[in-house]
């Protein structure tokens, strides 16, 4: 018997198996898998009704919400395809990405309201405008569908989708990645990417249905690093949360449970540094997931320090790889080594799971040595690869050479397989003819007890073309001078290396994740110059 491998599968045995049990949980609401199951069936037989067809995308300008997490099976299942957006895009970029994907239904949070008024002067595809909640009067715009969401829900009928006509290679799910010399490319992952993703992913962390998972990292960023279908796979809880804010994180992993925390490092910093971390207890939280960007020793030491008996750990993906591929959790025959090495295999990036194949090439394409010395470029093969850029063949094409898709990551790997990742290709600085890897730059800052977050960017230099420039916010209550700061780097790092300047600011600029900009740092440097930004 062959059926189409789908997540629509995931749902329908969660509800089954777990039907009675208590499956999400969004502020004052909580659903069992049971009524989860029906809500998304009503969904699909709302939007049947609207006149949706396969193929088409169903965008989402939401907040972290159960409404938005039903859209994840509901969609899907009819044969068409979620586009979750970016809440802190212009409209200038959400413009683009409405007129490139054509969706005919937008689901939106009031919030959004007067965004989406501009909107709709620059996008003419939209046929419904459905407001997932009222607005703070109680009301609706005039040009929004008549019903509310849940309204269209309750006119709806929870019939069940037959899952069999989905074609497991058609798209379910389009993401657009941020523009780098041009516009926004939308990945397309499959129903064949995303099942056998929440598979491998599950595997690799061990999940079962003990797990409770909160969202702290926004669906419309790779569904929330696929945790819509690893928990429920496994059966887990689901808990939502509207958007990231330190104190209401420690209050709803205290409240719920919360045995596992997945997060850029920005978050973790912001969350352990709270002033009130101390009056919660976290002893819960089994383990916690970095990634979006590199993390570091000090950090891991810092949460696993703070949270008794929480295994802190980074792991890494992309949006092209739905999106996580590998995690850095310690081989166990490697649990001997001496905590100093533990420490630094858990602040890699990890070593790839089932279904993905990971390699470290140089130019020409030759895996490079496994010695955690020479860099060069992760390339990914698997079931997890997306299919391809929507309507951008050219650039898929670039992307994937060989059945390999090539990240644009640099890296080392050791002999255990555990790659770290020192920068992005484009945030790499060459100075002198050197090249210099800002994120390893930034492993040694971190390592100072006055920094709290930072940033290194390449900025001009007449005799050298570009140096390091260090963007620094420092913890509440310390001090430290830029003299402090570079000598710090001069002690760990090769003299070429350290930054030639430091910068303390009050804060950093931040991306929907609260991955750190540094495309906004780089802006001002480069202004008129030949250096590209993106």
């Amino acid at each position: 018997m062959i059926l189409p491998l789908t997540p629509v599968r995931l749902k329908r045995h969660a509800a089954r198996v777990f039907g009675n049990k208590e499956g999400v949980v969004c502020e004052n609401l909580r659903f069992t898998y049971q009524e989860f199951n029906q809500r998304c069936d009503r969904l699909s037989d709302a939007l049947l009704k609207l006149g949706l067809e396969r193929g088409q995308c169903v965008a989402y300008l939401s907040f972290n919400c159960h409404r938005l997490l039903e859209a994840y099976y509901a969609v899907p299942q009819l044969g068409a395809i979620l586009l979750p957006l970016n809440i802190r895009l212009s409209v200038e970029e959400l413009s683009y990405i409405l007129n490139d994907a054509a969706p005919r239904f937008l689901f939106f949070d009031p919030e959004f309201i007067s965004l989406i008024e501009d909107l709709r002067k620059h996008s003419k595809s939209v046929e419904h405008f459905i407001a997932l909640r009222p607005d703070s009067n109680g009301t609706k715009p005039a040009w929004s569908h008549t019903n509310f969401y849940d309204e269209l829900l309750a006119a709806a009928e929870p019939r069940e989708i037959d899952y069999r006509g989905i074609e497991e290679n058609s798209v379910a799910e389009l993401f657009y990645t941020s523009g780098t010399t041009a516009y926004p490319k939308g990945v397309m992952l499959t129903h064949r990417n995303l099942y056998l993703h929440a598979f491998y992913t599950a595997l690799a962390l061990g999940e079962n249905d003990s797990a409770v998972g909160l969202y702290t990292v926004p669906l419309f960023h790779v569904n929330s690093w696929g945790s819509p279908h690893i928990l429920t796979l496994a059966g887990g809880r689901h808990v939502m949360i509207r958007k990231f804010d330190a104190l209401s994180v420690l209050e709803l992993v205290q409240r719920e449970r919360v045995t596992r925390l997945q997060m850029v490092p920005a978050m973790v910093i912001a969350l352990i540094n709270h002033p009130d971390f101390a009056k919660y207890n976290l002893q819960c939280v089994k383990e916690l997931v970095m990634g979006g960007a590199p993390t570091n020793t000090a950090l891991i030491r810092q949460v696993e320090d703070k949270i008794p008996g929480c295994v802190a750990m980074g792991g890494y993906g992309l949006t092209e790889t739905s999106p996580v591929i590998t995690f850095a959790k310690i081989k166990s025959h490697l649990e001997g080594e001496p905590n100093n090495v533990l420490l630094r295999r858990k602040a890699t990036a990890g070593y790839a799971f089932a279904g993905s194949e990971v390699r470290v090439v140089d130019p020409q394409g030759n895996d490079i040595k496994q010695d955690a010395i020479e860099v060069g470029e992760v390339v990914v093969r698997g079931d997890v690869v997306m299919e391809g850029y929507w309507k951008q063949p050219d650039a898929t094409a670039r992307a994937i050479r060989d059945d390999w898709f090539y990240t644009g990551d640099l890296a080392t790997i050791d002999a255990e397989s555990y790659i770290l990742i020192v920068d992005r290709a484009k945030d790499m600085i060459l100075t002198g003819g050197e090249n210099v890897a800002s994120a390893e730059i930034e492993r040694v800052l971190y390592g100072h007890p006055a920094v709290l977050e930072c940033a290194v960017i390449a900025v001009p230099d007449d005799k050298w073309g570009e140096v390091a420039k260090a963007i620094i916010t420092l913890k509440p209550g310390k001090q430290a001078s830029e003299a402090d700061l570079l000598n710090h780097c001069r002690q760990h790092l090769g003299g070429f290396k350290v930054p030639k300047s430091a910068e303390f600011v009050g804060s950093l600029p931040k991306g929907g994740t609260g991955k750190i900009l540094k495309k906004v740092l780089r802006e001002k440097y480069w202004e008129g110059r030949d250096k590209r930004v993106s």
